[in-house]
């Protein structure tokens, strides 16, 4: 009977680290979908790393995508759209920045409209040794807001190689290439 309470308790502490261990891979801020509230549009889901990799079958010509969805454990996509200008809450997207900061990320860019407009793109990477397993995408622009996270073991050309797949918005050239008919 003890045998029985010991494999007891040790299925219990390996489900609670294998737990533990998800949700510091899949981390995503408190009070993002809070941002959303006054949006006229929402787009917002988690591939886990199975969907991942059938979704990547479908670009059967793309080794490189195939090569980079091997190391990522999932994709996270948050994204809004709202009818004006300025409607969701600077302080609550401050919030979710100071968040960042708080759980160990590193900041690792910043861009600010030079107008002094709302755009800005925040880059945040998580490091488990010397080793990214986590990076994190903000874009705020005048009546969009994205926040895509991707946990896993990469790289930052494996973002590049993501880029265009899973609501990863497109790079060509080290630019974001805007989305037909958005305000970003």
């Amino acid at each position: 009977m003890k045998l029985f309470h010991l494999a007891l308790l040790a299925l219990i502490m390996t489900s609670a680290a294998a737990l533990a261990q998800t949700q510091q891979q899949d981390w995503i801020p408190r009070g993002i979908e809070s941002l959303g509230q006054n949006a006229s549009s929402r787009t917002e889901f988690t591939l886990d790393h199975s969907m991942l990799v059938f979704a990547s079958k479908l670009d059967q010509d793309d080794e490189d995508l195939r090569r980079v969805i091997a190391g990522v454990n999932g994709v996270s996509v948050h994204s809004y759209r709202f009818p004006k200008p300025g409607m969701y809450d600077s302080e609550a997207l401050n919030s979710v920045r100071q968040q960042f900061h708080a759980a160990g990320w590193q900041h690792m860019v910043s861009t600010h409209d030079k107008n002094g407009g709302s755009g800005a793109t925040d880059l945040w990477v998580h490091f488990e040794n010397k080793t990214i397993r986590n990076v994190a995408v903000l874009l705020a622009g005048e009546k969009q807001l994205n926040l895509i996270a991707v946990s896993g073991s990469i790289s930052p050309l494996d973002l590049f190689h993501l880029s265009g797949h899973f609501g990863i918005p497109k790079i060509e050239g080290g630019a974001v290439v805007p989305v037909p008919d958005s305000d970003r």
